[in-house]
């Protein structure tokens, strides 16, 4: 199994912690991946605000690869609506070539109407601008040429320097939280990252019809999963429970917070008919019952059980990718550090050991 390392960069709920220490311990977070055998390390892309601020993954992945020359670096995602293509492909094609072919280029649409108002883009706008944009990307990428005449983009043919210089098959990636990202995902042929936000019984289906339109668009099997988790793993039990129960609740609660989920805003946006639902789920149950779906789809607890959670999960769906977050919800620097440590000794060395998933899912 291909295991990541997930970087969110959050002060959310430390009122007193400085920018500058939370991008410094993350850092950290990320040496010791390196150097633990972890296959890459990613980052998200957010703007402005104690949830995540990481405004360019792609320069914070310029550097990791220059400290750490053994292992993949990857954007989860870059937000396309918020960025000029021809920008977006340039910029990856430098780091590809300054990391030797290590890039996986993960792009999103986005979901925080903070951040696309800051930016002064109508979210009615981001499904046709992700897919416009995505498309020219991916060919700019395999051809050397980026050009594109859509309703928003209307991009003379450019060739990219410094061209291209190793292939990006099976190093693309999006996120495929609703319906129409599924499908967007599968027409890329790229990898659908999932996140681990409700039971994984409930991610299925779309995880399945991914997999199918893949097969309809490409005539080729589909790439697996990346299934992004957020784990808290110690050597007790109980106190481990209580730990998830506060850092992952936090971390729903920020979720809550930084895109809305409680409003009603989601109805009168196009394209976000799913985050509608979402939305309508999050306002029934109330935080206590989103922390509860959540605790149900995240790892945690000690090392053999996050692997008989992640066994039971690959029986469930087939063989994924996993990328795993230690740091969010006011998570303290000394429990990620455990936990990462814990993870990568005694989870991490089984994890890699997994041939093929041979379940009826597989």
């Amino acid at each position: 199994m291909d295991v990541g390392m997930m970087m969110i960069f959050t002060n959310y709920g430390w009122d007193d912690c400085p920018d500058r220490q939370v991008w410094e311990e993350e850092l950290r977070l990320a040496r010791i991946a390196a150097d633990s055998g972890f296959d890459c390390v990613w980052s998200a892309e957010h703007h402005f605000n104690d949830y995540s601020f990481v405004p360019d993954n792609i320069q914070l992945m310029a550097h990791l690869t220059a400290l750490h020359p053994d292992i993949d670096v990857g954007t989860a995602a870059v937000i396309l609506p918020w960025h000029d293509p021809l920008r977006v492909a340039e910029n990856a094609a430098v780091l590809d070539l300054l990391s030797k072919g290590r890039l996986r280029l993960g792009m999103g649409r986005g979901l925080a109407r903070r951040e696309f108002e800051a930016f002064r883009i109508n979210m009615d706008e981001s499904r046709g601008r992700f897919d416009e944009a995505s498309a020219m990307v991916v060919k700019a990428l395999e051809t050397g040429f980026i050009e594109g005449d859509g309703k928003f983009y209307k991009q003379p043919r450019t060739e990219i320097r410094p061209r291209p210089e190793y292939g990006f098959d099976g190093r693309i990636y999006a996120v495929a939280s609703s319906e129409d990202s599924i499908d967007s995902a599968a027409k890329l042929g790229a990898h659908m990252v999932m996140f681990a936000d409700r039971p994984w019984e409930l991610r299925k289906p779309g995880i399945e019809k991914g997999r199918e339109l893949h097969r309809q668009y490409h005539g080729t099997e589909p790439p697996v999963p990346m299934l992004t988790d957020f784990c808290v793993c110690g050597t007790d039990l109980a106190a481990t429970e209580d730990e998830a129960r506060r850092y992952q609740g936090k971390f729903v609660e920020s979720n809550f917070y930084h895109y809305e989920f409680l409003g009603d805003h989601f109805k009168n946006v196009k394209g976000y008919d799913s985050y509608q639902q979402k939305a309508e789920i999050a306002r029934s149950t109330g935080v206590e019952g989103a922390v509860k779906g959540f605790m149900q789809a995240a790892s945690w607890g000690t090392p053999d059980k996050v692997l008989r959670g992640l066994e039971a999960r690959r029986e469930l769906l087939g063989d994924f990718e996993l990328n795993v977050a230690f740091r969010f919800g006011g998570t303290p620097y000394a429990v990620a550090e455990r936990g990462l440590k814990l993870f990568a000794q005694e989870v991490l060395p089984v994890l890699k050991s997994w041939g093929p998933a041979t379940s009826a899912a597989a």
